[in-house]
């Protein structure tokens, strides 16, 4: 029995006991005489007031570590945390599942969830999220699970930061705050550092917090030093502020540098007429897995989501032996934070300038509708509605038949593939080659010997219909663009007289 429940019984005895005048005399006093029936079931030894006003050392807490070698394999521990959403429209279904994204999220944090709540409501609290009552119903749930944070499904105010943890007590953080933790530690390259350091840096901006010294006056400078006598200077947040401004201009020039090199690399493939194929769909939807298994690229596979940030691009060949290139892009997710959508720009034009997206989405996924959903809204972001687009719906096997067939009844344009077992793949490749753009000149021509390169070219950037080796030369019928359709030109066979 815990001691609330043993006080409030001894305090329904004492009043059955004692008239309403004596009842805190009777509570108070220390010399009462001892009954079974009352201090018998009190859980612990009764002590005078002095001792039990004291501290009192509890053994076996102490995680002191006791031999070096459990510093090797010792874990740090991870965050505990408790998770609450707001229900403002849509099914009791579509709230789970969006929690349930939001605890897949934690977790790839590196968080313990250990509860989840949601409420329905016409719109967030304008001050705590979710209104103060609730707030307070939310930091007796925190305080029962031992939760030292909270994660809210959506983007919080400045403001609702506040109020909310200053109920809560606890620390709080928002859907956008943890998207961004995970991109910080799956970050490889360069690029993608510097990326997610600019949206870090745009979200933060707005939400620095002072105390004490931060709010005071920095003292004037006066000149030559000494005493100064200019009056209030800067307060230490509007220096953090102006700080973070300047590094938030330092970083966009850095990326639009690396954009650069990116540009002249998707310049020279346009230059040499190399069909591109961009991979987009839902984070965790296999998109990885996908480009290796057609082009053999070797990229990290994870069972997590964001596993990869950084956008690898491979050299591919259709069924015909026409070239292309296929580029891996970043994961997206519902609720995608604007600043991610503003500082990856770049790395997402390879959808808005590829030839072909791929929109990958999981056919395992309870409402793969969603994703679809989620992901095309961040394609019109970013201007790439007028690309053609080929839904393939992953992890076939895995898949219930009747979503798969719901999916291939809904999106006309859609194969079912599966990228762990390959199958699928060959009618893929051959729905991609049939949906790249093809040559638009169809020319025959007698190329001699000695003009290797214009066979060659013909061959990296065309369709060879036929190939003959004659005493003259190679007799070629290709489709080929303009460019090379005017070098090929001198050589077209006379018709004979």
């Amino acid at each position: 029995m815990t001691s609330s429940s043993s006080f409030s019984q001894d305090t329904k005895r004492l009043a059955q006991d004692y008239p309403e005048g004596l009842r805190a005399d009777a509570l108070m006093e220390e010399d009462v005489a001892w009954s079974h029936e009352i201090d018998g079931e009190r859980d612990g030894d009764q002590f005078d007031r002095s001792e039990r006003a004291a501290l009192r050392r509890v053994a076996g807490l102490s995680t002191e570590l006791q031999d070096v070698t459990e510093v090797e394999y010792r874990q740090l521990r991870l965050e505990r945390v408790v998770l609450v959403g707001v229900w403002t429209s849509g099914t009791v279904q579509d709230a789970e599942n969006s929690l349930a994204e939001l605890a897949a999220l934690a977790e790839t944090a590196g968080a313990l969830v250990l509860d989840g709540v949601t409420q329905r409501r016409d719109k967030p609290d304008a001050a705590t999220y979710i209104g103060s009552g609730k707030a307070e119903e939310l930091r007796d749930i925190v305080l029962e699970s031992g939760a030292d944070t909270v994660i809210c499904d959506g983007e919080l105010s400045p403001g609702q930061l506040i109020h909310l943890e200053d109920v809560v007590k606890v620390k709080v953080i928002d859907r956008t705050a943890l998207i961004l933790d995970i991109f910080a530690q799956h970050a490889k390259s360069r690029e993608g550092k510097a990326q997610v350091a600019l949206a870090q840096m745009q979200y933060m901006l707005p939400r620095l917090r002072g105390w004490g010294q931060s709010l005071s006056r920095q003292m004037g400078g006066g000149k030559g030093g000494g005493l100064a006598t200019r009056g209030p200077g800067e307060t230490k947040i509007e220096t953090d502020r102006r700080r973070i401004r300047e590094k938030m201009a330092k970083m966009r020039r850095e990326i639009a540098e690396m954009k650069t090199g990116r540009e002249i690399k998707r310049q020279e493939r346009k230059r040499h007429k190399v069909p591109s194929v961009a991979i987009a769909g839902y984070t965790n939807a296999g998109k990885s897995s996908l480009l290796n298994r057609l082009t053999g690229a070797g990229v990290l596979v994870e069972n997590a989501l964001f596993a990869t940030l950084d956008p690898t691009v491979r050299r591919a060949e259709t069924p015909s032996g026409r070239l292309y290139t296929l580029a891996d892009t970043v994961g997206f997710v519902r609720h995608l934070p604007h600043h991610l959508v503003e500082a990856f720009r770049s790395t997402m034009e390879e959808v808005g300038e590829a030839d072909l997206i791929l929109h990958v989405v999981d056919g395992s996924h309870p409402v793969p509708e969603e994703q679809l959903a989620a992901v095309r809204e961040v394609i019109r972001d970013v201007g790439a509605t007028d690309v053609p687009e080929i839904v393939v719906i992953n992890k076939a096997d895995a898949a219930d038949p009747l979503v798969l067939q719901r999916l291939m009844r809904i999106e006309k344009r859609s194969i079912a593939v599966s990228a762990r077992t390959g199958k699928g793949m060959a009618e893929l490749l051959a729905l991609i080659d049939d949906e790249l753009p093809r040559p638009s000149v169809e020319i025959e021509a007698l190329v001699p010997y000695t003009h290797g390169k214009l066979v060659a070219r013909a061959h990296g950037e065309g369709e060879v219909i036929s190939e003959e080796h004659t005493p003259e030369g190679t007799l070629l019928k290709v489709r080929v663009h303009e460019e090379l359709a005017a070098e090929l030109t001198p050589y077209v066979p006379t018709p004979a007289a």
